[in-house]
């Protein structure tokens, strides 16, 4: 049985370093890649929503006139749209993230509006642990705000502060080191 385990760990210690070998190579790819991505997907996807409101096709329409109604939605609706679309070229461009990604926030806040006005549209037989169809589409909204977050945590690394405030942080995070 000895001679069992001393290959058995032999195997794992091989796979382990082969694994180990394959995340040197993948992660630090990953790293690079996968905010800027997060960022450039959730950009396309407020143009492409965006579009399909303000060209009177989007399928969420009706549910956004309804959750605001006391708004005309001849012009909200595509106001909203605009928004969207603007917010998201700011996102595919990736310039005044830390205003973008307030937007982008405030939006997709603005979405979960439709449990509190329409429970009876969002959540089967009243019990908020049974949604319908539209109450999946706000609630997946926390995983957008989500990769939102994940972005805004890229806002310091194009641009170096330079000045006294670039100092003070400087300071801190010397101090910060040595605790």
């Amino acid at each position: 049985m000895g001679s069992a385990d001393t290959s058995s760990d032999r195997l794992r210690r091989a796979a382990w370093a082969r694994i180990d070998r394959v995340d040197a190579v993948v992660l630090p790819f990953l790293r690079r890649l996968a905010v800027p991505l997060l960022r450039v997907s959730l950009g396309a996807v407020f143009v492409w929503f965006g579009m399909l409101k303000i060209l009177d096709e989007s399928p969420v329409s009706d549910l956004v006139a309804n959750t605001v109604y006391w708004v005309d939605p001849d012009w909200f609706v595509p106001a909203l749209g605009a928004f969207e679309v603007t917010v998201g070229v700011l996102l595919l461009i990736g310039r005044l993230l830390r205003l973008t990604v307030l937007f982008f926030l405030a939006q997709m806040v603005g979405t979960f509006l439709t449990f509190l006005v329409l429970p009876d549209v969002t959540f089967r037989d009243g019990n908020p642990l049974l949604l319908t169809v539209e109450g999946e589409f706000v609630a997946k909204n926390l995983v957008l705000i989500s990769a939102a977050l994940v972005v805004g945590t890229t806002v310091r690394r194009h641009r170096p502060r330079v000045g006294p405030a670039a100092q003070v942080d400087s300071v801190e995070t010397t101090e910060g080191a040595r605790r």
